[in-house]
């Protein structure tokens, strides 16, 4: 019997059995479509954390007074101790950047840069022109005239900080287009110089933000940018003041990040022997921790997709073995005809081969829909996870390979006399 004829005699059997198909099929596709809509969904949110985080470069850097706690679940980003550092007794450990600290900092440090300093204010608040307002997603960011060019804004019209505007800390504000959409629907270029509220305060409105992009971990447009002695006078603000420096090359990144820890050490009065009680991220820094974050998720969702599949193996394995007893009387028929103990081994590990293949299918098809499902809600593009597809269908293979073989094996060896007395 030539293989084409197996492998035909095969898929008739597979789909001449639909009720005992579809369910094996059902229960490796879903195995598949759990590791496959994960991994979709996780690679979603990568592109979505890169495509945040783009547009801060790769040669800025932020001081703040603590670290990042970044967590997933139960992962968590770790501050490291210098070893052979000493307890910072008198190190001020957790004492926040203030409004002087940053002043000096900002004064005293003379690598070729651009220095901004930046106070976060309250979150979630309203913003109201006349009868329009927004729901309450609005952030109040604090920022000197640097604010724009370290953040990644541009200016789409009006102008940008003073210093007399820093100083004397006027409530003026620069707006993010999501707002000046929503209270000016009509033309949210008409926003500069109009008076809005925010907060139930009065603004006026200097400068409106080009579009810069949101994803579910930013809202990049969303905002109100004011000056750091604004945001000063607000409730619910940080009080702890983030400096931010930005270098001409990627190049100096390191160098001026040097200079930037000796500069706030010597501020902040720490000795020599003191481990430093601020932290320095890299632009790029925070995207790296997520993604780092979310590939020990893809272990959890390729273990999920295992244990998932095993069970699928040990299930089709079962009903192989059925298939076998069932078919006992049609193998001694076949071996009266002249059936070799390969062809019908062959049989039933094409069968078995064919359900996993099957059940692959549909689980990836099913994975990359539901996983763009989430890159939707993401904002990102369609996204195929192309080396797990071809992994998916390599595993597929093994699992039918595997759980069909000791059927066939044992479908091979059956006495042809025994077989066709068999009732």
């Amino acid at each position: 019997m030539k293989t084409a004829d197996i492998l035909a005699l095969s898929y008739k059997t597979v789909t001449s059995n639909k009720l005992r198909t579809g369910i094996t099929v059902a229960i490796i596709a879903f195995g598949i479509m759990a590791l496959i809509g994960i991994i979709t969904a996780i690679q979603a949110m990568n592109q979505s954390i890169k495509e945040s985080f783009s547009t801060l470069g790769a040669n800025a850097f932020t001081i703040r007074y603590k670290d990042r706690n970044i967590t997933i679940g139960r992962s968590s980003r770790v501050a490291q101790t210098k070893k052979g550092a000493r307890p910072d007794k008198n190190s001020n450990v957790g004492k926040k950047i203030d409004y002087l600290q940053a002043k000096m900092f900002k004064e005293n440090y003379k690598f070729p840069s651009l220095v901004g300093l930046q106070l976060n204010g309250p979150r979630s608040l309203i913003a109201k022109y006349g009868n329009k307002e927004t729901t309450p997603e609005v952030s109040v960011n604090g920022g000197d005239e640097n604010f724009l060019l370290i953040n990644g804004y541009t200016l789409q019209s009006g102008r940008n900080f003073s210093r007399l505007d820093v100083e004397t800390g006027r409530n003026v504000c620069l707006l993010g287009s999501d707002v000046a959409e929503k209270l000016f629907p009509r033309n949210k270029e008409a926003a500069v110089d109009k008076i809005i509220r925010i907060a139930n305060l009065p603004y006026r409105v200097i400068g409106l933000l080009k579009p810069k992009g949101s994803s579910v971990f930013m809202q990049m447009d969303k905002v109100a940018v004011t000056s750091y002695n604004n945001v000063r006078r607000l409730p619910n603000t940080g009080s702890s003041y983030t400096i931010n420096v930005m270098v001409d090359d990627v190049t100096q990144l390191e160098p001026a990040i040097g200079e930037a820890t000796g500069t706030l050490r010597a501020i902040r009065r720490l000795d020599i022997k003191d481990n430093n009680n601020f932290f320095i991220d890299k632009s790029d820094s925070v995207a790296e921790t997520f993604i780092s974050l979310l590939s020990s998720i893809s272990g959890s969702a390729g273990a999920i997709g295992m244990i998932t599949l095993i069970g699928a193996a040990i299930g089709l394995m079962n009903i192989m073995l059925v298939a076998v007893t069932e078919r006992t009387k049609e193998v001694g028929l076949i071996k009266a005809l002249g059936g070799t103990r390969k062809s019908i081994r062959n049989q039933f590990l094409f069968e078995s081969i064919i359900i996993s293949l099957l059940g692959a299918i549909f689980g990836i098809v099913l994975g990359v829909l539901v996983g763009n499902g989430f890159a939707l809600v993401v904002g990102t593009g369609f996204v195929v996870p192309w080396g797990w597809v071809i992994t998916g269908i390599i595993i597929c293979s093994v699992v039918g390979l595997t759980a069909g073989l000791w059927p066939a094996i044992k479908a091979s060896k059956l006495d042809p006399i025994v077989a066709l007395r068999y009732e």
